[in-house]
């Protein structure tokens, strides 16, 4: 039987979803704007579509991947397109659909003596928060996009954030899945227990693999203690060796109840309080490089502040602390944090930057970041490392931005050599070429130069077992050609 033609296409998908279920080019009016779906995050790739697809439930996705599946289409899913490797975006074919789980954003069930959420897909993070604050519940994933991004979309990429120090990747607060399949199956396993061993944990493979082996609808999710009691403070360190020297002090003196350590260079001190309207240096002096720590806790008597001053007091004197500022309020807390979550767009108004989203051994980063700016300052002088994150849990953003008098294209045009020797020193030092932003389209190079062997065999079988045609999320993690 021959394949369908675009047109019979859009005809079955509209059978399904129904004419306001679904944006076409064809169609007048806003039923015709696909761009907003077209375009990644950083506008690397410009896609082009069929069809953007909005199912307003999960048999629509189900029957939508069994009707695409059986004409060979390639289907791409999309949550709140805020992937940094460009693993949401169609191809330049015109041919693929892509599926929006914009309106599967109900939270179905919350149970606070269970300390669980079921929450679909298409819920934006920011959501999800807030209806486990108002249950007097922490859901503690947070990240810069949270206002935007959804949860099909962070389950999907295993997203961290900067809390993952103390509660973990999004993989370690999944307790169950529903997730369509390539051929419209559904596997329905949105349990909240936290013992369960029959058999394999098959929900694991749906984690990170960034819709190429089935589409999340949905989620059971761990919740924790409402937080409480917070101390936080911005202090400067004399390298990244105090840093992570300090962070271990405080790990042992807090009971381990240090959420966040961020790692921030002078220069992003900078780049924010010169772009971004509003943001200050906390601290009268200028310093080499700075730590944004927080210690927080579910009991409100806790003296989180007195614990973290009397910390910062002892370091000071074993000089691994050159000067602090502690939060007096949350307006205090708010700005030292603004200066961190605002780096990314300071650097972006600055010029031109090349982004290493990697993880080294906490035990290790001292030493990765010095022989990573010696590699920079040899062989980039039209650049300027920026290198910080989140510490605590070994992931760094090893970025540089173009000089202030360099040649924007001619920087930019480095990249491919520079990426190569960063990511290399990356493996040297037993550490990820990606540790919080996944594959995409961007790095299923990088993913076949750097893993194992048995490891790339592994997955390109479960791909093929669970995707046979090919059609979730084509060209994503890994080459389908």
């Amino acid at each position: 039987m021959p394949p369908l033609t675009p047109a019979q296409v859009l005809s079955g998908l509209e059978r399904i979803l129904g004419t306001e279920g679904m944006l076409t080019a064809q169609a007048p009016g806003p039923r015709g704007d696909l761009e907003p779906y077209l375009t990644d995050h950083r506008r690397l790739y410009h896609g082009r579509a069929l069809a953007v697809a909005l199912p307003r439930t999960v048999a629509q996705v189900t029957e939508l991947l069994a009707f695409c599946n059986g004409q060979r289409v390639g289907v791409v899913p999309q949550g709140g397109n805020t992937s940094y490797c460009g693993g949401a975006t169609p191809d330049e074919s015109g041919r693929q659909i892509i599926v929006s789980l914009s309106r599967l954003s109900r939270i179905r069930r919350l149970d606070a003596l269970d300390y669980s959420i079921v929450a679909e897909a298409g819920c934006v993070l920011a959501d999800i928060q807030r209806a486990a604050d108002e249950a007097q519940r922490l859901f503690p994933v947070s990240l810069g996009s949270e206002g935007s991004c959804q949860l099909g979309g962070n389950l999907s990429t295993n997203a961290g954030g900067i809390h993952v120090l103390r509660y973990g990747m999004m993989r370690d607060l999944v307790l169950g899945l529903e997730v369509a399949l390539a051929d419209g199956r559904l596997l329905s396993s949105l349990g909240t227990l936290r013992k369960d061993n029959t058999g394999y944990d098959v929900k694991s493979l749906f984690l990170g693999a960034e819709g190429t082996l089935g589409i999340i609808t949905a989620a059971s999710l761990k919740l924790f203690p409402k937080l409480r009691a917070f101390a936080t403070a911005f202090a400067a360190v004399p390298d990244p060796r105090a840093a992570v020297a300090l962070l271990a002090r405080l790990r042992e003196a807090s009971g381990d109840r240090v959420s966040s350590f961020e790692l921030i260079p002078r220069i992003a001190v900078d780049l924010t309080t010169r772009h971004i309207p509003g943001v200050r240096d906390p601290l009268d002096v200028s310093r080499p490089w700075y730590v944004l720590c927080e210690l927080t806790s579910a009991r409100a008597a806790d003296p989180m502040e007195e614990l973290l001053e009397q910390s910062l007091a002892g370091a000071l004197e074993d000089r691994l602390v050159l000067d602090a500022a502690v939060a007096r309020n949350a307006r205090d807390r708010a700005a030292f944090w603004k200066l961190r979550e605002t780096i990314p767009e300071a650097q972006r108004l600055d010029g031109g930057s090349l982004k290493h989203d990697i993880s080294i051994p906490v035990g290790s980063i001292a030493d990765f970041i010095e022989h990573g700016s010696r590699w920079i300052a040899a062989n980039v002088p039209d650049g300027r490392l920026v290198a910080y994150g989140h510490v605590g849990d070994g992931n760094l953003h090893f970025n540089l931005n173009q000089a202030p008098a360099a040649d924007r294209t001619a920087f930019l045009a480095r990249e491919e050599a520079v990426k190569r020797a960063i990511h290399d020193l990356v493996r040297d030092f037993g550490g990820s070429f990606s540790a919080e932003h996944g594959i995409g389209r961007l790095k299923v190079a990088e993913l076949e130069r750097y893993a194992a062997p048995v490891e790339l065999d592994l997955m390109r079988t479960i791909k093929h077992a669970l995707d046979p045609n090919g059609i979730l999320n084509p060209g994503k993690v890994l080459r389908t050609d």
